[in-house]
């Protein structure tokens, strides 16, 4: 399998960190030579004209702002990212009601290879429609974060797998393979204080795995030493200068990790680089 064809949701306000994400994102699409499609939805809600008072500057200031609606910044910048960058693209725009928007958006994310997704620490609503990409898609998502955009290389050459032995986790190995073969070095990596043969053996056999691919990944195991995991995965990543990790999603039921917390929800609420999930 390769990326042909990649979707990227134009969400959240136009702020410098989200429209440099933008851009990193469509140099993403053009550095695995694929199509990225940008889609931009809007609140269908009537909203109350803001009363703007002629002789305020700041007044003024902001309805100047105000004349290039927020939506219309964000489809600005990906279309002048994707002219510059030199990357096949195309872009559209809809509204739709607000509890809609996730939804929908991973609706069109079932046309496409992967979807990148900006996405800020912490924030609900950049959580809810990750989850919603990861439940209702059915394709893998690569999670650009915005705090860290002016650090993250659109070259993905030294990846690590975050690897337990689950169905979602060889469910992600599947469907990064495409980036696993274009990388200059692959780790697999394990978080767990039990090195155990049956652990040793996953991994060694994940490794023997790949390297029928063309890849050709080392393994090893990190001791979490009470910490979460996916603190300990992060701050592995951040020491060896990680560009992208790929793990899979929600290992537990997604209530369980929703009330007590887990490696997904961790991640997803501040990914330390790029991160690629399936689910």
């Amino acid at each position: 399998m390769s990326i042909k064809d990649v979707f990227l949701p134009l969400i959240g306000e136009p702020r410098a960190p989200t429209l440099a994400a933008i851009e990193k994102c469509v140099a993403v699409a053009a550095g695995l030579g694929a199509r990225v499609t940008g889609l931009a939805l809007e609140d269908d809600a009537f909203v109350r004209p803001k009363v703007v008072f002629p002789d305020d500057p700041a007044s003024a200031e902001l309805s100047a702002v105000r004349e290039v609606g927020e939506m219309q910044q964000l489809l600005n910048a990906f279309t002048n990212a994707a002219s510059r960058i030199g990357v096949r693209a195309q872009s559209r725009s809809g509204r739709v009601p607000a509890d809609r928007i996730a939804s929908t958006l991973a609706e069109h994310a079932r046309f496409s290879d992967l979807t990148l997704v900006p996405v800020k620490p912490h924030d609900s609503r950049a959580e809810n429609i990750v989850e919603t990409f990861l439940f209702e898609s059915g394709r893998p998502l690569l999670l650009c974060p915005e705090q860290h955009v002016e650090l993250l290389r659109p070259e993905i050459e030294n990846v690590m797998v975050a690897w337990a032995p689950s169905a979602r986790a060889a469910r992600a190995i599947g469907d990064a393979l495409p980036i696993l073969q274009a990388a200059n070095a692959v780790r697999v990596v394990t978080a767990t204080d039990d090195k155990t043969d049956e652990v040793m053996q996953s991994g060694t056999s994940l490794v023997d795995h790949l390297r029928e691919h063309g890849v050709y990944a080392s393994f090893e195991i990190v001791k979490g030493s009470g910490s979460s995991i996916g603190k300990v995965l992060g701050s592995w990543a951040q020491s060896h200068a990680i560009d992208a990790i790929v793990m899979g999603a929600y290992h537990h039921s997604r209530l369980n990790e929703i009330v007590w917390g887990g490696v997904t929800k961790t991640v997803i609420g501040q990914p330390p680089c790029w991160v690629m999930m399936s689910h």
